[in-house]
């Protein structure tokens, strides 16, 4: 009998609707920190009017959160796997929460930058450990890629609903209200995650509590996601960019030394000898840097170039969300299970390299029918290329170094996210101000910008194609061959890390399915 059909889990034990009950409370805590993530952007000029913000200031209502939640990622994953992953998640959701509170009544600049702040640090408590949770719920193959898929599309279509809910409750109520909303969803996540998520003791400080590591790493990515989100301003080249650029790798440099020579360390360099997972998360990396100049600056040119209003730029790229939705869930898990992750994958940039491709070409006077709803149809590929990439980026950690391999593949996220805003929104932006002085009239000049973003956008995911066919080369695992390995491992009554001695969830299953249809693990 197939794993989906069976009413517990041989690995996890847990009954099924137990098991879908603790997905829907990971995917509604990844949804409410992802829609805060980006119901922000449209809110941006009702916040500065508010408030009294300046130019500079108010770009650290992202920044605060950026920073914080981009550099405890890896930081709060370890930890999870050290003290329970249950207990950091209930404790992010419940500071994401009181931030959004803080935040909502915020009445000062100083104020509502604190609270993003701390918005940002009960995010990365909470999406840390939320794989790393999820990859040892479901162990059987196809139910693992349904679960993959439901929880990435939340991911995916976060950010685009986000958008159009922003544009909604800033026109209808006040700014307040984007912080307001988490307020009814943040409790009822955590009323239901207390019975509902399974308790797991952890291994234990001694097992891993590298103060020290814990520093470098964490100081090191603060430094280098400031560095980063400050290039706009100070330039690439300045004494500000390289200065503390230089300083943030040094500090990750560290860190990689402390982490081959400490006793305990905070992550086992173990983690990135595996293929699957140092490739998926570089693919990651570049890709959201790609589409940094999709999510964002598509929002721009709506809103700049062509007029639209907040509400009407968020419903403008609602199908972008459908779309994503609708393959995410699906078909996603159906073509991964036929087809394997990674072809998955490549067919899935190949779609969004199509989608870059177009809004090079979009004109200053655009049509939405015939210019822009293609692309947002296009962005389908993402909802095939974030399920098999979280997949392959899950793969290959052990049950134990679950909540890290969790919380690096978000940290690679959050790099991604900072060298895109970074990178495409300084190209653009001296684009546009060397057409402008050459005489283009406004909107012509921005649409220029718009252009060559989307032009580098497109590079980088060419890159990510590369990397994704020559560094992922993981074996194709038809359906057939889950099915077999799902019976097997029903019979055999134990989980994926117990049977192999290996990769916990569901690589073992993979590689025993990978030998009955006599191929070769990588």
């Amino acid at each position: 009998m197939p794993a989906t059909d069976s009413p517990t889990d041989t690995a996890s034990g847990a009954p099924a609707r137990s098991r879908r009950l603790a997905l829907g409370v990971l995917s509604a805590g990844m949804l409410m920190t992802i829609l805060d993530g980006s119901i922000v952007t449209v809110a941006m000029p009702a916040i500065q009017g508010d408030l009294g913000f300046t130019p500079v200031g108010l770009s650290w209502v992202v920044n605060a959160y950026l920073i914080a939640f981009g550099s405890l990622l890896l930081l709060a994953g370890r930890l999870g796997d050290l003290i329970g992953r249950k207990r950091m998640f209930l404790a992010g959701t419940g500071v994401f929460t009181a931030a959004s509170l803080m935040a909502g009544v915020a009445g000062s600049p100083g104020v509502l930058i604190a609270a993003r702040f701390l918005q940002g640090a009960g995010s990365a408590m909470a999406s840390a450990v939320s794989l790393g949770i999820l990859v040892t719920l479901f162990t059987a193959p196809r139910e693992r890629a349904r679960a993959i898929a439901v929880f990435s599309f939340t991911g995916a279509a976060g950010a685009s609903l986000g958008q159009v809910l922003g544009g909604v409750l800033t026109d209808a109520l006040t700014w307040h209200w984007i912080f307001f909303i988490n307020l009814p969803v943040g409790i009822a996540v955590l009323l239901v995650a207390l019975p509902a998520l399974p308790g797991d003791r952890g291994l234990g400080l001694k097992a891993g509590a590298d103060l020290v590591g814990a520093l470098l790493v964490t100081s090191g990515l603060m430094l280098g996601i400031y560095a980063v989100v400050k290039v706009e301003e100070y330039g690439a080249a300045s004494a500000h960019t390289l200065g503390l650029g230089g300083l943030a790798l040094a500090l990750l440099a560290g860190f990689v030394v402390r982490q081959a020579t400490a006793r305990t360390p905070l992550m086992p360099l173990r983690i990135l000898r595996s293929r699957s997972v140092l490739g998926a998360n570089l693919v990651q990396m570049l890709m959201v840097a790609a589409l940094f100049s999709f999510q964002i600056l598509v929002a721009l040119y709506l809103q700049k170039v062509l007029g639209y209003g907040a509400a009407e730029t968020g419903l403008a790229m609602l199908p972008a969300a459908a779309v994503i939705g609708a393959v995410s869930l699906g078909v996603s898990a159906r073509l991964v299970a036929r087809f394997g992750e990674r072809n998955v994958l490549l067919t899935g940039l190949v779609l969004l390299i199509g989608v870059l491709g177009l809004l090079t070409r979009v004109p200053v006077r655009a049509s939405y029918a015939t210019d822009l709803l293609p692309v947002m149809l296009l962005a389908a590929g993402f909802g095939l290329a974030l399920p098999a990439l979280t997949s392959l980026g899950m793969s290959g950690a052990k049950e134990e170094d679950a909540g890290l391999a969790s919380g690096l593949f978000n940290t690679t996220q959050q790099i991604g996210m900072a060298l895109g805003i970074a990178v495409l929104s300084t190209l653009a932006a001296s684009r546009t101000e060397s057409l402008a002085e050459a005489g283009r009239p406004a909107p012509e000049a921005l649409t220029g910008g718009y252009h060559l973003a989307f032009a580098v956008g497109a590079g980088l995911l060419v890159a990510a194609l590369v990397v994704a066919a020559t560094v992922l080369r993981r074996p194709r695992t038809d359906s057939r061959a889950v099915a077999s390995a799902s019976r097997t491992d029903s019979r055999a009554g134990t989980g994926g890390a117990s049977q192999a001695g290996g990769p916990a969830g569901a690589e073992a299953p993979v590689v025993t399915a990978e030998r009955e249809a006599g191929l070769t693990a990588h």
